[in-house]
């Protein structure tokens, strides 16, 4: 069973920065995608970033410009950089695995740190 752990988070400041961590306990060469969704109360789920299998990056247009998603093979780790953050930001922040090999399609999901942007 794979299990996604993370880890950042926290209450920052307006302005601030944080960096999120997605410990995978199967190699991330298995997954097709990695990435980064949140969900604020009251509010549907959202994309912030992903990053695929060969490389390629997507981002929510909310975090265009100021946002950064990367991998460390060596460390089975996925983090998410996040500048010039405004309270807008504030959600649990949950870190997604998915993969698509010759059975069904799977997802996997972290418990996701809570992220709040105050003052």
């Amino acid at each position: 069973q794979v299990q996604l752990v993370e880890s950042g988070g926290g209450l920052v400041q307006p302005g601030g920065s944080l960096r999120l961590s997605c410990a995978s306990s199967e190699s991330i060469f298995r997954f097709n995608n990695m990435g980064w969704y949140r969900q604020a109360p009251g509010k549907e789920r959202e994309l912030v970033a992903t990053i695929a299998s060969g490389g390629s990056t997507n981002y929510g247009d909310f975090v265009k410009g100021r946002s950064a998603i990367a991998r460390d093979h060596a460390k089975n780790t996925v983090y998410l950089q996040i500048n010039n953050l405004k309270h807008e930001d504030t959600a649990v922040y949950l870190c997604n695995a998915y993969e698509k090999g010759c059975g069904p399609a799977r997802d996997y999901w972290g418990r996701g740190p809570q992220v709040t942007i105050t003052s």
